[in-house]
């Protein structure tokens, strides 16, 4: 069975991904499932395209302050796993 999964690999995080999500290590299903949870509290998705996310200053801090859609948030937050 390959239980090692990268998904289920604990990561550490960066110091501004762990203002968003808390403090790591946590595995990279759990910082997107508390990226998600963070961008919902904060009512980050775009009203017309719920694809698109404007992130406030410190998701900004992680993905970029400009808007930015679902697929490429992903990228820029994996950018802060290590």
């Amino acid at each position: 069975m390959a239980g090692n999964n990268a998904l289920q690999k604990p990561v550490n995080l960066s110091p501004q991904l762990e203002n968003v999500v808390g403090k790591g290590p946590m595995t990279r299903a759990q910082v997107t499932s508390k990226v998600w949870d963070y961008i919902k509290a904060n009512g980050l998705q775009d009203s017309k395209d719920k694809r698109q996310i404007n992130p406030d200053d410190k998701l900004g801090a992680v993905i970029g302050t400009s808007q930015i859609s679902m697929f490429k948030m992903t990228a820029a937050v994996s950018k802060h796993l290590s």
